[in-house]
């Protein structure tokens, strides 16, 4: 039987630029940073309030993610947040381009969509 969601991993094309993106800019939390010399990698555990729920890692030369069209697979991650307009202004604060805030017509709850660094769609879900 399944408890919860552990964490997602998430591989980054430009490490420093995406530490910094989910640390400073999003406000993850660093559990630990380790570099695997064996594989040129590093990998950063990260969490939210206290939660471990990122894994990001870093690997020399990784192939670009496709976003556009839509695949298969993982398609974006998704955070909750109290007040989505403040959150929205905070992240243009920091040069970051949200979509326009769109209405979920069953939940009747707002939303949006950004990208981190890689072009990784992440999605901001008001409480």
């Amino acid at each position: 039987m399944l408890n919860r969601v552990h964490h997602s991993s998430i591989i980054c094309s430009d490490y420093k630029k995406s530490k910094a993106f989910y640390t400073e800019i999003l406000g993850l939390e660093i559990i630990r940073e380790i570099y695997r010399k064996e594989r040129q990698s590093y990998k950063l555990d990260l969490a939210l309030n206290g939660e471990y729920v990122i894994e990001l890692f870093s690997f020399p030369s990784p192939p670009p993610r496709p976003s556009r069209p839509e695949g298969t697979g993982l398609r974006h991650l998704a955070f909750e947040v109290d007040n989505l307009k403040s959150e929205i202004e905070r992240l243009q604060n920091n040069n970051i381009i949200c979509e326009p805030m769109r209405l979920d017509v069953t939940t009747n709850k707002y939303f949006t969509f950004f990208a981190d660094p890689d072009n990784l769609p992440i999605e901001l879900y008001e409480k």
